[in-house]
């Protein structure tokens, strides 16, 4: 009798470490040092990134909201997926793929690039649980949507006026990659700066797609051939806001011994060995920064709605120094830069 009960209570002692296991196993709750029970793995914070055209590699735009987010997978230890856009695709193939991230799991999603806006308004409104960043438009707007834009205009103007300063012919060229107003902020804020430097000065401008066609992201040899035409007309500056289209332009100008501009990242940095040397400066807009910003402070619960601007006083744009070739005017363009910070120089965001 006595050995039938102690096998009964070893039984129930096993069942009830069963029990406690599983219901382990079952509860998300971590415990604190110290105190009984089981201790369970931290939750895995996951971060969707859906590029615009051209994707991660194309030495501008998305290769800068990367940088952000390469930054969060080693700060923040973030579980990432990535997915890009491809030219030419219909508005719902945007949305399919902001969804196909959340159903993965990746319920913080930056969605990089204007043409999103569309997508990320319809799909964040059937997700609510799910925080957006919107880069580069204010086109959606919701509870569960931050948008991140910058002053691309007031770090154009500093270009702007680099270029006019390096230009020996007074002849300077303008290339954007799509005709919408974002790009025309670029454009506004160069024009602005050059002319700031020489109100006399001639600016070429060519755009190489017009909207709903935004191939003019990502095609270097429409960039080589407007740049091949901006060189022959007489200019020997050209600025290219163009994302990966740019690398064209660099190409055209290293063959005819010209200067070039790049934009969003340190191109002189970040392009090909062969044309590194004809980038005199770049217009730098902090892609990376604004991104990182928005996943450090969703990782932490502290997500805010509306409308985030990173303008030169934000740190948020500005121009590159890489080479050294912009150490001899560095001085007036700082200048420049102060006045616009102080509010003594107002850049138009229109041309």
């Amino acid at each position: 009798m006595e050995s039938a009960l102690r096998s009964s209570m070893k039984i129930a002692a096993v069942m009830s470490v069963a029990a406690l296991a599983l219901a382990a196993c079952g509860t998300s709750t971590p415990t604190t040092p110290g105190s009984s029970g089981a201790t369970t793995a931290a939750k895995v914070f996951k971060v969707g990134m859906a590029y615009d055209v051209g994707g991660r590699g194309d030495q501008s735009f998305n290769d800068a909201a990367a940088v952000g987010l390469d930054k969060a997978k080693v700060e923040l230890k973030a579980d990432t997926k990535e997915a890009t856009a491809v030219a030419g695709e219909p508005e719902s193939a945007r949305e399919e793929r902001l969804q196909q991230l959340i159903d993965a799991g990746y319920t913080t999603v930056v969605a990089v690039g204007f043409a999103y806006a569309p997508a990320v308004k319809k799909v964040a409104a059937a997700n609510p649980e799910v925080k957006f960043a919107l880069i580069d438009s204010t086109d959606a707007a919701g509870p569960n949507i931050e948008s991140l834009t910058f002053a691309e205009q007031e770090g154009s103007f500093l270009v702007g006026a680099a270029a006019a300063l390096k230009s020996k012919t007074g002849n300077i060229g303008f290339i954007g990659g799509v005709n919408v107003d974002l790009i025309k902020k670029f454009e506004a804020g160069y024009i602005a700066g050059a002319k700031a430097v020489n109100p006399a000065i001639k600016v070429q401008t060519k755009y190489l797609t017009q909207p709903p066609d935004f191939t003019g992201f990502n095609d270097p040899a429409k960039g080589k051939t407007a740049g091949e035409g901006m060189f022959q007309q007489g200019a020997d500056v050209v600025y290219a806001a163009a994302g990966g289209s740019g690398g064209g332009m660099f190409t055209a100008a290293a063959a005819a011994g010209k200067m070039a501009i790049g934009v969003d990242s340190d191109q002189a940095l970040t392009a090909p060995a062969a044309v590194k040397d004809v980038i005199i400066t770049s217009m730098i807009k902090k892609v990376d920064v604004a991104t990182f910003d928005f996943i450090k402070a969703e990782s932490e619960g502290k997500f805010t709605a509306g409308t985030k601007v990173y303008d030169l006083k934000a740190g948020g744009v500005g121009y590159s120094t890489t080479g050294g070739k912009m150490d001899d005017i560095k001085t007036k363009l700082d200048d420049f830069k102060t006045q616009i910070i102080d509010g003594k120089i107002v850049v138009p965001t229109k041309p």
